[in-house]
C-alpha cells in the first residue's frame, strides 16, 4: 500500500486542475463528469433512506433522482443473479466481426497477411480491450459503486477488469495466455497515455514502473482471494483495500458490492466460449438498467 500510496500521490499532484478530469478519456472524446461520491455522513444517510424504502424497490429503481441524474442503486440486493454467457448474440449491432472480401482484394490482403493468425489476435486483443475500457470509463461504474472518479480508482478499476480478462484467458491454455500478452501490452501503452495526459512527463518511465508493480502484485492478491482456500470475505477485503483504499466501513457496502459482480463476471466470463473471447465479441454486465453502451467502432 506504501509504494501505491506514493505513487498515486504524486501522479495526482502532478495532474492538478482540468488535467485530472481528462486523464482517462478516450482520444478525442471528452471525459465523462460524475458527481462526487465520498463517503461523507450525508451519503451515509441517503443509503439509508434509500435502504428504508422496502422490498418495492429494485435492486436498481427506475425513478431518477431529484436532480435527475442517475437511478438509485441498492447494494445489498445487486449481482445476485445467476451467471450466464457475455458473448455477443450473432444480430448484436456491438459485433465486430472482419471484413469479408473476395477476388483480387483478398488476395492482396492475404499477401500483406492480413488474415494471419497474428493479425487476428492483434485485432481481436485491441477489441477485447475497447470492451474493458468501455465499462472502467463509464460514469455507470463509479455511480453503482460509490466512488469518485480520481486517476486511483479508475486505474484500480483498470486493473481489476484486466485481471477478470486474464483470467480466464489462462483457461485456454497457452493460446489464451499468448493472447493475453497482447492484450496487455494494449493496456500498457494505454496507461502511459493516461499518465501523460495527467500532467505526468517528467520520469514517466519511473511512475510506469510502480504502476507495473502494482498491476501484478494486485493481480496477486486477487488470485489469492478468489481461490477455492480464500475465505468468502477474502475478495471483499482486498477490493476494499486496493479500490477503496481503506476509506472506511461506510465503504464496506460499495466493497462487498463490487466484490459480488466480481465475483459473478468470473463466473460469466468462464461461461463464455473461446470465439467470443478472442474475437472481443462479448459485453460486461450492465451495471444500471437501460444504459447500454453505445456502438463505437474499433480499429
Amino acid at each position: 500500500m506504501s509504494r501505491w500510496r506514493a505513487a498515486a500521490a504524486r501522479i495526482s499532484a502532478a495532474a492538478e486542475s482540468r488535467l485530472l478530469s481528462r486523464a482517462f478519456s478516450r482520444v478525442g472524446t471528452p471525459a465523462p463528469q460524475p458527481p462526487c461520491r465520498g463517503f461523507s455522513k450525508a451519503s451515509a444517510a441517503a443509503a439509508a433512506a434509500a435502504s428504508s424504502r422496502g422490498p418495492a424497490a429494485a435492486a436498481a429503481t427506475t425513478t431518477a433522482t431529484a436532480a435527475g441524474a442517475r437511478p438509485e442503486v441498492r447494494l445489498n440486493s445487486m449481482f445476485l443473479s445467476k451467471p450466464c454467457s457475455l458473448a455477443l448474440p450473432p444480430d448484436s449491432p456491438l459485433r465486430v466481426e472482419d471484413p469479408k472480401f473476395e477476388g483480387i482484394k483478398h488476395l492482396m490482403l492475404t499477401l500483406l497477411l492480413f488474415y494471419s493468425k497474428q493479425s487476428k489476435s492483434i485485432r481481436g486483443a485491441n477489441v477485447v480491450y475497447h470492451r474493458i475500457t468501455s465499462q472502467v470509463d463509464k460514469s455507470d461504474i463509479f455511480d453503482v459503486f460509490q466512488l469518485e472518479k480520481t486517476f486511483k480508482t479508475t486505474f484500480s478499476l483498470l486493473v481489476l477488469h484486466m485481471w477478470l480478462i486474464l483470467r480466464r484467458l489462462k483457461e485456454e491454455g497457452k493460446d489464451g495466455v499468448k493472447f493475453g500478452q497482447y492484450i496487455y501490452e494494449i493496456y500498457n501503452h494505454d496507461v502511459e497515455l493516461r499518465v501523460s495526459k495527467a500532467g505526468v512527463n517528467l520520469l514517466l518511465t519511473k511512475w510506469m514502473k510502480e504502476l507495473e508493480k502494482i498491476f501484478y502484485g494486485n493481480i496477486v492478491k486477487y488470485d489469492s482471494a478468489i481461490s477455492p482456500e480464500a475465505r468468502q470475505d477474502d475478495l471483499v477485503n482486498v477490493i476494499w483495500r486496493n479500490v477503496y483504499a481503506d476509506e472506511g466501513s461506510e465503504a464496506m457496502d460499495a466493497a462487498a458490492a463490487l466484490a459480488r459482480y466480481t465475483r459473478r463476471e468470473a463466473t460469466c466470463l468462464s461461461l463464455t466460449d473461446k470465439e467470443a473471447m478472442f474475437s472481443g465479441n462479448f459485453k460486461f454486465t450492465a451495471l444500471l438498467p437501460n444504459s447500454p453502451s453505445p456502438a463505437k467502432p474499433v480499429r
